[in-house]
């Protein structure tokens, strides 16, 4: 009976493990200090870019990962796709600078148990991480607001509606152009080919309704500054 009891203490009191997925060593490690600080967490592993989170997470077996939406090579609702066709139950808090609707809407239909902003990770991340174990849904008051008046048409534009219909990789080509990246850039960061970014450039074009790639540069840098002052 005290040996079931001393089990069943130590199952209560175990850390729940946490591994981040990030391409900013200063970021990692300022989550790892702040976890590392709870009596129920701890950071069992990092990783920077998307193929070594996914050999590690055989390893450490994490309870949660914290995954970073923009990474080196695969992105991060790549990962998280992978994931979910490997670890289907492995909860995921997808975590990001963008400041878009968009994005979390995505992240959840790619199966995310929560989405949060960078500039909120300090102060909510931890609610973040313990709701999700709980079984929950996590997005700030902020997105989830942002989001709701997307599906009441109060934050609807036809270019909101276009850019919908893109496909992840096209949103990632489309916010790669906005942050004046060029075509040979875009293709290194995503290990893609120059001709493979310039069929997703005319796809752009295409599902934008834009009839040059003068457009589309415009459109994507007006995207990326009303993103950044919403």
């Amino acid at each position: 009976m005290a040996l079931a009891a001393k089990a069943a203490k130590e199952t209560d009191t175990r850390k729940r493990t946490v591994f981040i997925v990030d391409d900013h060593p200063l970021l990692r490690q300022g989550l790892a200090l702040l976890i590392n600080r709870e009596n129920d967490l701890t950071v069992c592993g990092e990783a920077e870019e998307a193929q070594t989170a996914m050999r590690a997470i055989s390893q450490y077996q994490p309870d949660i990962l914290i995954v970073d939406i923009s990474l080196n090579g695969p992105d991060g609702l790549d990962l998280l796709k992978n994931i979910r066709n490997s670890y289907p139950g492995l909860p995921v808090l997808i975590l990001s600078m963008h400041d878009e609707a968009t994005y979390a809407e995505r992240a959840l239909r790619a199966r995310a148990n929560g989405y949060i902003m960078k500039q909120e990770a300090t102060e909510k991340v931890l609610v973040a991480v313990r709701r999700i174990l709980n079984g929950e849904v996590y997005l700030s008051d902020r997105i989830a607001n942002k989001m709701l008046q997307q599906y009441i048409g109060g934050a609807s534009t036809a270019l909101q509606s276009r850019l919908n219909a893109l496909s992840d990789r096209e949103l990632e080509v489309f916010r790669s152009i906005g942050e004046g990246r060029s075509t040979r850039q875009i293709a290194d960061e995503l290990h893609l080919s120059v001709k493979t970014v310039e069929t997703y450039q005319a796809h752009l074009k295409e599902k934008l309704a834009l009839r040059s790639g003068r457009e589309l540069i415009q459109h994507a840098i007006q995207w990326k500054l009303n993103e950044g002052a919403a």
